[in-house]
């Protein structure tokens, strides 16, 4: 490998570093965990991201509040999980949603509405949590959303589009 080789390695190695989220979530928890939390802590979310986010924000409570309790549920894309012991992390399709989606984003809907006003949501969303936290709008059918989807892709929509 020639010079330009080397620093272009070591400008992608740079980037992906400054993605991680160990180091992206840690100001921002600091600054969220400096006060006590009077009830549940629960975190919630939904990207190709969130596993990893998940697995971050895991790691961090259990170093820095020892003892306390959390729980959550975050949903990915395949292959994207990484292993926690608190925080369930479920896999589904990108960039269609399935049914492991559509059932993740149900169960943490229903997680959410079982907050009170002592207990903190910490929420992840990363890209692609459009597509794992499918709850279609009303009087649409998951079906019609899956297709939609489909029909946008093959059309070459932005995902902004989208």
């Amino acid at each position: 490998m020639g010079p330009q080789s080397n620093l272009l390695r070591e400008l992608f190695d740079a980037a992906v570093a400054a993605a991680d989220p160990v180091r992206c979530l840690r100001p921002f928890l600091d600054t969220l965990f400096e006060r006590p939390v009077k009830g549940r802590i629960v975190i919630l979310g939904a990207g190709k991201a969130s596993g990893a986010m998940a697995k971050a924000v895991e790691d961090y409570l259990t170093e820095t509040l020892p003892g306390r309790a959390f729980e959550g549920l975050v949903v990915t894309r395949y292959d994207h999980a990484v292993p926690c012991e608190k925080i369930e992390i479920v896999e589904a399709a990108h960039p269609v949603p399935d049914e492991q989606g559509r059932a993740a984003a149900a169960r943490i809907l229903e997680l959410a509405e079982t907050l009170g006003a002592d207990d903190l949501a910490v929420c992840l969303i990363s890209g692609g949590g459009s597509a794992l936290l499918t709850a279609p709008a009303d009087g649409l059918s998951f079906e019609e959303k899956q297709a939609l989807n489909g029909e946008l892709l093959k059309s070459g929509a932005t995902i902004h589009e989208m």
